[in-house]
């Protein structure tokens, strides 16, 4: 029943993103955030110390959200993923913390707390929040194992019109990458990015639609209307909880992508400070780990929370070891600027069918 509740409160969410919308509560902290994560399970101990939500607003993607930064919106926290870090550091969006303020620092994952990436002049720019995997997913009532053990699944002709992939540069390049061969593309050259984006012109042909956020790729597997989707780990959690056929297949031939996302402060927030850090507490907190990957099926960066989990549940949906992430994974590490410029426009000519 609480997925169900889940679902429909990011329905909400959803509906008030398209209209530009911000879920107001508490003035004195306005965090800048994907729909879904307003859930107040991530931050009860926020709620319960100022009897309130913080104030939320939302964004589709990080380019969104970046552009709009950029252009004046204000806010005091945003939830940028790992292959955004660098490019925002650089425009000087961003605040560092004072990781002093942060009890459950040393609990923290290092092989995420402490990447090169999130750091600038020894201080530390990002807390991590969140982990898991862009995979492939699928319903089983009109697929099989072995329909799905190659990601050229989703370029096949035989799938025309059942196939979602997420409208995320960042996603969807990590599937082209994966698919051409390429598992860093930290180093991938202009043949390895052209191989790519005409993998991704094939997938177009088979989209039916590019889900936005859980709940609208939700609701287009839920009817069998798409049967195959790159999908985050959430979309096999809640679905599977809700009694649906779905499954996923993270042993491809070609591998599986993966990423971490979390908080940053914004340099020209006006907030309270206090309650910036107050709400980084409270997410970090081990009845936030228990509720991140319960509920939501996701990775938390607290690594002696994570440690007290039934690791049989972590390990069936690959969330029992972050060692295991870099084999035959495609990392979404913060590509090369120009490498992501070109990602960012050509996404957006293949979306547009050119």
């Amino acid at each position: 029943m609480h997925h169900i509740t889940k679902t429909a409160a990011s329905v909400i969410a959803a509906l008030m993103l398209a209209a530009g919308a911000a879920q107001a509560a508490d003035p004195d902290l306005t965090v800048f955030d994907w729909a879904g994560y307003e859930d107040p399970g991530f931050f009860a101990d926020y709620v319960e110390k100022y009897g309130d939500a913080p104030t939320f607003a939302f964004f589709g993607d990080e380019e969104e959200a970046f552009q709009k930064l950029r252009s004046g919106f204000r806010a005091d926290v945003v939830r940028p993923c790992s292959q955004s870090m660098s490019r925002w550091m650089d425009a000087g969006l961003l605040a560092p913390f004072d990781t002093g303020r942060i009890p459950l620092w040393d609990d923290l994952d290092p092989a995420f707390r402490d990447m090169p990436a999130f750091q600038r002049d020894g201080e530390h720019y990002f807390v991590p929040m969140d982990w898991g995997y862009t995979m492939l997913t699928y319903n089983t009532d009109y697929l099989d194992a072995s329909d799905v053990q190659s990601l050229q699944a989703f370029a096949d002709p035989a799938h025309a019109g059942r196939v979602s992939i997420g409208d995320n540069v960042d996603d969807a390049y990590a599937l082209a990458f994966l698919a051409t061969g390429v598992t860093d593309w930290t180093t991938a050259t202009d043949e390895q990015f052209e191989a790519a984006s005409a993998f991704l012109r094939r997938v177009h042909q088979n989209v039916r639609a590019y889900w936005a956020d859980g709940s609208s790729l939700a609701q287009l597997m839920q009817s069998g209307e798409v049967y195959l989707a790159w999908a985050w780990n959430e979309t096999y959690w809640t679905m599977t909880a809700e009694g649906y056929p779905i499954a996923i297949n993270k042993d491809t031939d070609e591998g599986v992508s993966s990423w971490t996302c979390g908080f940053a402060r914004l340099a020209d927030g006006a907030g309270s400070e206090d309650k910036v850090y107050d709400f980084i507490n409270a997410w970090l907190q081990p009845e936030t780990a228990e509720y991140l990957v319960t509920e939501w099926g996701y990775g938390h960066p607290n690594a002696a929370a994570m440690a007290a989990l039934p690791q049989d549940e972590l390990a069936a949906v690959g969330l029992d070891s972050t060692e295991a992430i870099r084999e035959n994974t495609l990392w979404q590490s913060p590509p090369p600027a120009a490498l992501r410029e070109r990602m960012i426009a050509e996404f957006e000519l293949i979306k547009a069918g050119f």
